[in-house]
């Protein structure tokens, strides 16, 4: 007989964390709010892309913007200069977001609703069409937390390297779509898009791969009508 008990920490929290993204996630689409969770490591071009991609769409999508970063709010003020309903979310060291985190920072966009303002306690948002989440700037952490998102985005960069679906398998595993950014310097660096794409289908043969540059935007175009075509879809589901 043993002597002690042996709790499995880990496995309880990442469970509790399931539990309540998959409620987020139920609230969301009754809502018809579509989220998502766009993670990259630092550097590579989240912010950037983020300000073509509401430009692109917002003209037809009310758009939400939650930032989150462990300090600052440099991001949240870029955003801001978008157009777009943005909240600065600060992790207090924490290198990823969770369900109930993201749940947060929902609510705060929420409280620019003006009905939703009116009700006892805090809400989901109900006129964004769009909240986007640009995660904490790493590939691992950020992957390993379901946010409750409908879809996932992650970035990579060319300066970073092709290998990287082979270094961190489970981001790419988890990823819809995969934006390969700064194709412009493709050049030079020793990059190889081929290689790259399928190093991706090894780790997840279903994940769309668009290769852009967020800076001149090429490619960008694809990557909005996907976007504006999963809304679409989540709404209408």
């Amino acid at each position: 007989m043993k002597e002690f008990r042996i709790l499995e920490i880990k496995q309880s929290v990442f469970a509790d964390n399931d539990r309540q993204a998959g409620e987020l996630r139920r609230e969301l689409r009754e809502r018809g709010v579509f989220l998502l969770n766009l993670m990259s490591s630092p550097g590579a071009g989240k912010t950037t892309t983020l300000m073509r991609t509401i430009e692109a769409l917002k003209a037809t999508l009310r758009i939400g913007v939650m930032e989150a970063d462990i300090d600052s709010d440099v991001d949240a003020r870029t955003i801001a200069g978008s157009g777009a309903r943005v909240i600065q979310l600060h992790t207090g060291g924490m290198c990823h977001l969770d369900a109930a985190m993201t749940r947060q920072g929902l609510e705060g966009l929420g409280a620019g609703d003006k009905e939703s303002s009116r009700k006892a306690g805090p809400s989901l948002p109900q006129d964004i069409d769009l909240a986007i989440l640009e995660n904490v700037g790493n590939l691992v952490c950020p992957a390993e937390f379901d946010t409750g998102a409908s879809k996932n985005a992650m970035i990579l960069s060319v300066p970073e390297g092709d290998d990287k679906p082979l270094k961190y398998p489970l981001m790419f595993s988890v990823c819809d779509v995969v934006l390969i950014n700064k194709i412009d310097v493709l050049p030079y660096f020793d990059f190889d898009l081929e290689k790259c794409r399928e190093y991706i289908r090894m780790r997840n043969p279903g994940a769309r791969v668009i290769p852009v540059c967020a800076r001149t935007g090429e490619g960008m175009k694809e990557w909005t009508d996907w976007l504006l075509e999963q809304v679409k879809d989540w709404r209408e589901g």
